[in-house]
């Protein structure tokens, strides 16, 4: 298994605003500058990064630039996130034009995989027919990404409809795009992280470690929580999995190389 760290934890996660009014540029972006972000995450230890797709938009017209703050600092970039509501048809066109982009961004810095997530919660509830949308959307998310040479992996989220185990189980019927598993969101959603990858561990794709407290609520570096890492890897070992481990600290007030030097040295103590 190789080790990598998302960008996020460098600024946090925003919008752009221009998709306050336009769709199609409703990019996810971290604020953080990446020539940094890069750098400490190299310098901690990792092997690869995950960013956004807006931030990688912001190198679409100098691409130079991106290519060498990862060759300077000995890293490569794994994969990119992003995501979109997918369940309103009206803006389900503009979406996927953005998930395009975000792709053909991602195949042109030399990333593997499009993690996505989402699916709008409706303010008056949400349908069996949002299920039926979300699936088929996804579906149409991984044939954008295999024709960009990319795999693609869903990613359940808090705030989402795909929160709790039963709302999971009920997607992965619908659709199939692979499953990025991220330890604390599936925590925080009620779920045991290392249950749900013994039950769908023919449809990982991508993993995203990050440790949980219920009360308070935080998302913190590994081993800093209360998740039970050593099942976790167990389980994904027993998946057959065998590729890129990438840690995500989103909502963190520290110290951001600090949070991956210390998720680091918990997983040189955890993996052989």
């Amino acid at each position: 298994m190789k080790l990598g760290y998302s960008t996020i934890t460098w600024g946090g996660v925003v919008g752009h605003p221009v998709g306050v009014t336009s769709i199609k540029d409703l990019f996810y972006m971290t604020h953080g500058p990446m020539d940094r972000a890069v750098k400490d995450i190299a310098a901690a230890g990792y092997e690869g990064v995950e960013m956004f797709d807006g931030n990688l938009a912001e190198y679409a017209d100098k691409p130079e630039q991106l290519r060498s703050i990862l060759d300077e600092a000995g890293v490569s970039l794994v994969s990119v996130y992003t995501g979109a509501n997918f369940i309103y048809t009206d803006i389900l066109p503009d979406e996927l034009h953005r998930i395009q982009r975000a792709a053909e961004l991602a195949a042109t810095f030399g990333a593997e995989r499009l993690v996505v997530g989402g699916g709008a919660r409706r303010a008056t509830g949400t349908t069996d027919e949002d299920y039926r949308r979300l699936g088929e959307s996804l579906d149409r998310v991984t044939d954008i990404a295999e024709s960009a040479g990319l795999s693609a992996s869903y990613h359940p989220h808090l705030t989402t409809i795909v929160e709790n185990p039963n709302e999971l189980n009920r997607l992965m019927a619908l659709t199939r795009i692979g499953f990025c598993p991220d330890t604390a969101h599936l925590a925080a959603g009620g779920g045991d992280p290392a249950a749900l990858i013994r039950k769908y561990p023919d449809r990982i794709r991508h993993v995203h470690l990050k440790d949980f407290r219920k009360d308070p609520f935080a998302f913190l570096p590994l081993g800093q929580g209360e998740l039970d890492f050593p099942d976790i890897i167990q389980a994904i070992r027993e998946s057959g999995y065998d590729s890129w481990l990438m840690v995500e600290l989103d909502e963190y007030d520290g110290d951001p190389r600090a949070a991956a030097e210390i998720s680091r040295r918990y997983l040189e103590e955890l993996l052989p």
